[in-house]
């Protein structure tokens, strides 16, 4: 395809997508389009428009959204609306939650048997929700990397993103392939957005199906949420291939703790759409053949939801090698290279601002220790829907010029960023998903050669502690313990033995933790997913694809 002809086909779908969601839902789209502003404009713009057009309850098509965000299926369903809008919007949030109705499927594959064979390495396709280069998140760089360790192993890879994307978060320029650091992303966009989510499922099926028999793998590996578990699950059974679903968190549990009080939140775990999302995710995990996770606490909760432990592997965030041997500036001299002003000493996070992450507690902390004399600024680098009120929160404070946030970055200046910390701080709120998902950011700062001080959670501690166990190489605090936090904190910027001897620890913890020594689970998990036997090298086996 020309690029002419790329980017008219990406103007009509774009267009049916605008004119989809202007027809059903034009508050959401205005709030969305508002939220992916420049970071500086997106914090004064978006709590205008959400006052304006975003989750108020104002019409039936608000108290519609509003009962969604709450969880209250039982009102979407039994609402009958009288105007357009209402009727629209109330059509679209139930095809949302027909996604979540369960699927029973065949456990008989409809496709040639595959026998297991000699051992070989095998040909596996990703299918993802988003992926670099357009988007930088947690989620995209550990898949990155996964990608990128298994080509190193002789894997043959390769990936699709959802269906419509990067479209649909506004890169019209895109192109229908991106390549980074040799690893090929294809995206699946169909000519049209479907109004009814049902259609959008199966035009997603049918369009994966399309690109697996054209790249003929040996299985398939889908991540969560649901939606994206869902498409590979129907892939899968057409083309009769084995399918791992890697569950990298607990999407009901996200949703819960979004919610801005203690009370919505406790509400939020009692509803109808928790209880929905949680019995998909487990449904899919029940349904795969092999399942992978992030952390013993998560596998705990996948084995009490009834999935067998001995079809779930537990694969830990990793940092690439070259991090551990690239050399890495002092934090003074990395805040020079960033042309930062600040205070002699600097805390903070490299992060994604969202409320469970607590990036608050980081300016109380730095408000509280500068009242006590230290002379401490704080670089909060990331962007999300926490960063406006964390704004508000440094001029209430009276620190705004003692505070840094210069939202979303390139991943390579990141890393930068992270090495411009005296200390790094990961304050995540007492949640179960904190308490059972294992974030990459404080393995990525010990590699860095920087003491971290994270919140005492079941998954931090996991995250901060050596693979075979043994004491955690970071300081642990009590969540939301704001006394604690100064004092931790206060304590190791004064203590330079101390710093010292966390980051070597730290260093041993993330020597532990690299792609290149936890690929090898990859390789059990996808030789028990497909019947055939582990590789033992690269240069000792032969890629099936190769042999066919």
């Amino acid at each position: 395809m020309t690029r002419a002809a790329e980017l008219a086909h990406h103007v009509r779908f774009t267009t049916s997508y605008m004119v989809r969601a202007l027809t059903t839902d034009p508050a959401w789209l205005v709030l969305q389009a508002a939220r992916r502003l420049p970071a500086r404009t997106s914090a004064s713009v978006v709590p205008w428009v959400e006052r304006v057009v975003g989750d108020g309850t104002r019409g039936e098509a608000g108290r519609l959204r509003a009962a969604w965000a709450a969880g209250d299926v039982t009102t979407v369903r039994a609402c009958v609306p009288r105007s357009r809008t209402g009727r629209r919007v109330r059509a679209a949030l139930l095809g949302q939650i027909g996604t979540l109705d369960p699927i029973r499927t065949s456990t008989a594959r409809v496709g040639a048997p595959r026998a297991a064979g000699p051992t070989h390495q095998v040909a596996v396709h990703h299918h993802l929700t988003n992926s670099l280069p357009h988007t930088q998140s947690g989620y995209t760089l550990r898949t990155h990397a996964i990608l990128t360790a298994l080509r190193a192993a002789g894997h043959q890879v390769t990936a699709t993103t959802r269906a419509g994307y990067p479209l649909t978060i506004g890169a019209l320029g895109a192109r229908r392939t991106d390549t980074v650091d040799g690893v090929r992303y294809d995206r699946l966009l169909p000519r049209s957005w479907p109004a009814d989510h049902h259609r959008r499922a199966a035009a997603e099926a049918a369009l994966l199906t399309d690109v697996l028999a054209r790249n003929r793998p040996d299985i398939l590996h889908a991540t969560t949420p649901w939606t994206t578990g869902e498409t590979v699950r129907a892939a899968a059974e057409r083309a009769g291939l084995p399918w791992v679903y890697e569950v990298r968190g607990l999407p009901e549990e996200t949703w819960a703790a979004s919610h801005a009080t203690a009370a919505e939140r406790e509400a939020a775990t009692r509803s109808e759409r928790y209880a929905l999302v949680r019995a998909k995710e487990t449904e899919l995990a029940l349904a795969a053949d092999q399942v992978v996770t992030l952390s013993t606490t998560m596998r705990k909760e996948l084995i009490a939801r009834g999935v067998p432990s001995g079809r779930i592997t537990v694969v830990p965030n990793a940092v690439d090698d070259e991090l551990l041997d690239a050399a890495v500036p002092s934090p003074a001299q990395a805040r020079t290279m960033l042309g930062l002003r600040t205070a002699p000493r600097v805390i903070g996070t490299v992060s994604s601002l969202v409320g469970y992450e607590g990036a608050d507690t980081i300016l109380r902390t730095v408000a509280t220790l500068r009242d006590g004399g230290t002379d401490v600024s704080a670089l909060v680098v990331g962007d999300g829907v926490a960063r406006p009120g964390l704004l508000r929160l440094a001029a209430e404070l009276g620190i705004a010029e003692h505070v840094l946030l210069p939202g979303r970055v390139p991943r390579d200046v990141a890393r930068t960023y992270l090495a411009a910390l005296d200390v790094v701080l990961v304050p995540r709120r007492p949640h179960p998903v904190t308490s059972l998902v294992t974030p990459l950011k404080p393995v990525e700062a010990m590699a860095t050669r920087r003491p971290v001080v994270a919140s005492d959670l079941p998954a931090l501690r996991e995250a901060c502690s050596p693979l075979d166990g043994g004491a955690p190489a970071a300081l642990l605090v009590p969540a939301d313990d704001h006394t604690a936090w100064v004092d931790a904190v206060g304590g190791l910027l004064d203590d330079r033995a101390r710093r010292d001897d966390l980051v070597a620890a730290g260093r041993d913890v993330a020597a532990d933790r690299t792609w290149s020594r936890l690929v090898a689970r990859y390789d059990t998990v996808y030789a028990a997913a497909s019947g055939t036997a582990a590789p033992a090298s690269p240069a000792a086996t032969t890629n099936r694809k190769d042999s066919r």
